[in-house]
């Protein structure tokens, strides 16, 4: 797959913060991760969770997997930029990590639920690209979710079961991509990202740009 390349004339820009959400066994985590592997200047915002470690899952690269004692310790501290509870089991965003980054122009993909979303667009709005994905039909939802064989049956109906809710949040994203090609969805976030990237708004480097332009001899 092609790169998505940062725009070829160097202006100085913030970064932004790219925010994947979906139901489970949407392909968000797919997307995501080949997102990674492909667009230059994307970095993953590791978030830290109280739920189990999956077999296919490192800690540290994934999650940072931690206990219940140490996500309230967290929270209470304000080191934690949003934080929600889903499927019994909570998931958040260090703050410190997200603050380096932007302020070092570069962007951060968070792969988070509605709620962590919707807190993140309360606190920053401008710096915030938000994109949910959808299956293609609850029956293709289901069977993803059979295919990953990582949860067990109880943790997969409860998954479905709490699909319908997530994804009524649809409305409250600034981009809605259907998944039935993974392809073509991995492709349209890839458009949305350099997109994004060229808003005047995102570069305040422009204004030395264009200055600089102005005062040119011809």
């Amino acid at each position: 797959m092609e790169l998505t390349e940062l725009p070829s004339t160097h202006v100085k820009r913030r970064g932004l913060m790219l925010v994947l959400s979906s139901p489970s066994g949407a392909g968000k985590s797919t997307i995501a991760h080949n997102l990674l592997e492909n667009v230059d200047g994307l970095n993953l915002s590791v978030s830290v969770t109280t739920r189990k470690r999956r077999g296919s899952e490192i800690d540290g690269v994934h999650y940072h997997f931690i206990s219940d004692k140490d996500f309230a310790r967290l929270r209470d501290t304000d080191a934690l930029l949003e934080w929600a509870e889903v499927h019994g089991n909570y998931y958040a965003t260090p703050r410190e990590p997200v603050e380096k980054a932007m302020g070092e122009g570069r962007d951060m993909l968070f792969d988070i639920d509605w709620q962590g979303a919707l807190q993140l667009q309360e606190k920053v709005p401008a710096d915030v690209v938000s994109v949910f994905i959808l299956p293609p039909s609850l029956a293709e939802l289901k069977n993803r979710l059979h295919r990953r064989a990582e949860d067990s049956e109880e943790a997969i109906a409860l998954r479905l079961a709490n699909s319908r809710a997530e994804m009524e949040h649809w409305l409250e994203y600034d981009y809605v991509v259907i998944n039935d090609d993974l392809d073509k969805a991995y492709s349209s976030v890839r458009a949305i990202i350099q997109a994004e990237r060229l808003r005047r708004d995102r570069r305040p480097g422009l204004f030395d740009f264009v200055s600089g332009l102005l005062d040119e001899g011809l």
